[in-house]
């Protein structure tokens, strides 16, 4: 059979390596760590479980899709449930805001809470659907850098939405003219950090992220996010990937300009098709180092990163949900702090997951289980450790007065992961959660393409390349190198 190699175990590599052996490629996928999932892990903390990284699902879809593609019962595998309400909002005036999954629900609560008209709500929301629907297929579910993306009748739907897309204003300013209201921009605005941007600088494009939430809907899968790549890993085995772990790699083999294989810490494999999940900085300057590097790409200005600290809540909160959004009263000044400031703001807008809300099991009787974020930029030299002490009291300060009862106390256990930890557990260089941010018009462009233009047989997937980060993201990523790499009679074995 021909020979795959995938590099690292994330989402995107997992999801890769079960297409490539559905397609009749002997895989084997090589991971660093002791484990699969990339940033999708999972641990426990006294009596409390905790999802280590992504802690929203949308599109759940492509996840089944890997399992159909298998010729496999999705539910057999992974189950999971549409979330109602999706978030719940809180604004340091006292605001308070349910989003509903019915689009509908949700533009009169948001006409009932915040005073927002009820139509404006709604044509936001058939506005993102719209711009996606037109757009997703060619800049999303293809390859941004092969000319028969632009030559097939996808582009016509695309073209026809470039008046609405937003194209020359920012998402903040395209949000701030459809809407008065102060709350109801920052709530929109806030999808800018789906992938690691800034509204104030970001194109108005990304105003399409609130269709997936809002329109598809946002889901929760049983056992936990860390669940999607335990029942993928399953899936991968049964398939025949063989997953090699605590085996780092240290270069990928090419002779005349053409992949042969890989060196690892263990020895040396031979391959016909390398796919690098690894973050595309590394990729190159590790594991590339003799080949030219696209310096223009791997230059561009990096996403923002998460300061998280888990927290074992001695307490219940029947006001809370599973997503909980707090916000800070100056966005702008926030955003100012992570990408033009490199420090982190002492009002961060903070985020609190809580899963045991829905899965009880995952905190003692009486308490929960926080993960608690914060939007941070990535690492540049700061002092970490300062950030988090000083960082920690203003999340507590917040959460405190937005909640009105002291938090400190209630902290039974805590862990922290911050940006120099993302970076030497996950390869994700400087820490940045997503690679390149999207704060300018061109950015969907100068992410690295999901193949090698120069080197026959190298592919690229995850949240570095295109078409950027996030669980749906990766997994497009992984269906774009599937419909690249060719079929394995027509590929020369090694």
């Amino acid at each position: 059979m021909t020979k795959a190699a995938i590099i690292g175990s994330g989402i995107g590599g997992i999801a890769t390596a079960i297409r490539l052996a559905v397609k009749g490629y002997a895989v084997t996928v090589f991971e660093g760590s002791d484990t699969f999932g990339g940033k999708m892990q999972q641990f426990d903390l006294q009596d409390y479980r905790f999802d280590a990284g992504p802690s929203l699902f949308t599109m759940p879809h492509l996840v089944d899709e890997l399992f159909t593609l298998a010729g496999r019962t999705p539910s057999d595998y992974f189950t999971y449930t549409r979330l109602d309400p999706i978030t719940h909002y809180f604004w340091p005036d006292g605001s308070r805001l349910k989003a509903y999954a019915d689009p509908e629900a949700f533009a009169t609560e948001a006409e009932q809470q915040l005073g927002v008209p009820r139509q404006a709500v709604q044509d936001v929301l058939r506005k993102s659907a719209r711009l996606y629907t037109g757009t997703a297929n060619t800049f999303l579910h293809k390859s941004l850098h092969r000319l028969d993306t632009y030559l097939s009748t996808d582009v016509l739907k695309a073209l026809g939405c470039l008046s609405d897309l937003g194209l020359t204003t920012t998402m903040h300013a395209a949000n701030a003219q459809q809407f008065s209201d102060p709350r109801f921009v920052q709530l929109l605005d806030r999808f800018a950090t789906y992938n690691g941007s800034d509204p104030y600088q970001a194109p108005g494009t990304l105003n399409l992220i609130p269709h997936l939430e809002h329109n598809i809907g946002a889901f929760y899968p049983k056992g936990g996010m860390y669940a999607i790549a335990s029942s993928l890993v399953k899936l991968a085995e049964e398939l025949g990937v063989v997953f090699r772990y605590s085996e780092r790699v240290e270069r990928i083999r090419i002779t005349a300009n053409q992949v042969t294989g890989i060196d690892t810490t263990k020895g040396s494999y031979d391959a016909a098709v390398v796919v690098s999940n690894m973050d595309i900085v590394p990729t190159y300057r590790h594991l590339l180092p003799d080949q030219p590097a696209p310096e223009k790409i791997l230059q561009q200005p990096r996403s923002s990163s998460a300061l998280i600290y888990y927290w074992g809540i001695q307490r219940e909160f029947p006001e809370l949900h599973l997503h909980n959004i707090f916000f800070s009263q100056n966005y702008q000044e926030e955003f100012e702090h992570i990408f033009r400031q490199k420090r982190i703001s002492q009002d961060p807008t903070v985020y609190v997951n809580i899963t045991s809300k829905l899965e009880p099991q995952d905190a003692p009787a009486g308490s929960e289980n926080w993960f608690v974020m914060v939007n941070v930029p990535h690492h540049q030299g700061q002092n970490w450790e300062a950030l988090i002490d000083s960082t920690r009291e203003a999340v507590q300060k917040k959460l405190s007065n937005m909640l009105g009862i002291p938090i400190a106390p209630l902290i039974q256990a805590e862990q922290v992961l911050d940006p120099l930890l993302i970076e030497q557990k996950t390869s994700s260089f400087a820490g940045a959660l997503y690679g390149s941010s999207s704060n300018n018009r061109m950015a969907a462009f100068l992410r690295h393409p999901n193949f090698s233009s120069k080197l026959k047989g190298l592919y690229f997937c995850g949240g570095s390349v295109h078409p950027g980060g996030g669980v749906p993201l990766c997994l497009l990523s992984a269906r774009i190198v599937d419909n690249l790499v060719p079929a394995p009679n027509q590929v020369k074995s090694v």
